[in-house]
């Protein structure tokens, strides 16, 4: 599905990750104009960066202000965020989606199997209402490799979408349901129903529908409602191209090609691995615009790699997709 030599982002290892990370950041430090210059205005020479702690995090609110581009190129699809009304939304130029089809396809098998084994269920009513969302063009692409007939996306439908849910319980069918917070919340008050073959993934996101609840209290409510012990959760935005997942309990894992790091939040150029702090991403799926992102997220990260959310930072815009803040 990639582009000629885009295989090895997929097949890096641990091993590898650090030698291809920096590959990839002596390259786009050329060819991305506004990553050149936030470089040069630190005053970092890409010729002394020679270990991935020394790698500049580009901010995440540049995709509001400049075209993040490596290179000249005609976008295949340009996405773009869910911003409050008279805020200015994030814009990521896709050169390639075959490349973001193969990342959240591979990403998905990794952790959940291949999506024909599911029938796929989209309860994304916001994101489903503008042109241009990364998450709806995901959902979308597993909703078709699902097959199943029953997959596909509800607006606000839930009757319908109650009546599907105890259909493919009778079944025993593999379900997944993936939704925007405020509508899981509002489908689970109207029509609490029992769970036993249906994940719910929730993939954040209030906009201002609801008062902000910390993740644990939207979870222990959709436990309580659906009978489920656990709730999944979905952790990518529209400047990247890959996601990391969790499980339960807002534990996040990457798949191999993406990676989590902390910043110090009293210097944002000393980067941490343990802890917490603020969130860096490295996403080498980004090839095509900036694989380092510094975001507007305070997360905690563990020795194993794996990641929380804690909120946002303070004073960072807030955006539609964001996470809950604190």
């Amino acid at each position: 599905m990639g582009g000629q030599g885009n295989h090895k982002i997929f097949d890096i290892n641990k091993s590898g990750f650090d030698a291809l990370a920096l590959e990839i950041f002596h390259s786009q430090v050329v060819q991305t104009p506004v990553y050149r210059e936030y470089a040069a205005a630190l005053h970092i020479n890409p010729e002394t960066v020679t270990r991935l702690e020394q790698v500049p995090f580009l901010p995440i609110r540049f995709f509001k202000t400049h075209a993040v581009q490596a290179g000249l190129f005609e976008p295949a699809a340009i996405f773009e965020s869910s911003g409050t009304t008279g805020s200015i939304n994030s814009r990521h130029a896709v050169k390639d989606l075959s490349l973001y089809e193969e990342s959240f396809t591979r990403g998905f098998n990794l952790f959940y199997g291949p999506a024909e084994d599911y029938c796929i269920i989209g309860l994304l009513p916001s994101y489903l209402e503008r042109k241009n969302a990364s998450l709806v063009y995901m959902a979308d692409k597993l909703v078709g490799q699902s097959g199943h007939p029953q997959s596909g996306f509800y607006l606000d439908e839930y009757e319908k979408l109650a009546t599907v849910l105890s259909e493919l319980e009778k079944k025993q069918q593999k379900t997944l349901l993936i939704g925007v917070t405020y509508a899981l919340l509002d489908f689970a008050e109207q029509y609490p129903i029992k769970l036993r073959h249906t994940n719910i993934m929730e993939t954040g996101g209030m906009k201002g529908r609801k008062k902000e609840m910390i993740r644990e209290e939207v979870h222990a409510i959709l436990k309580e409602k659906f009978g489920l012990s656990v709730i999944h959760s979905e952790y990518g935005m529209t400047e990247l191209l890959s996601q990391a997942y969790s499980k339960g309990a807002g534990i996040f894992t990457c798949p191999p090609w993406m990676k989590v790091v902390l910043r110090d939040e009293e210097d944002p150029l000393l980067i941490k691995n343990t802890g917490s702090g603020a969130v860096n991403i490295i996403d080498l799926v980004n090839i095509h615009s900036c694989s380092f992102i510094a975001t507007d997220d305070a997360g905690r990260l563990y020795a194993d790699e794996s990641f929380e959310i804690l909120g946002r930072m303070d004073g960072s815009d807030l955006r539609g997709c964001g996470l809950m803040v604190i």
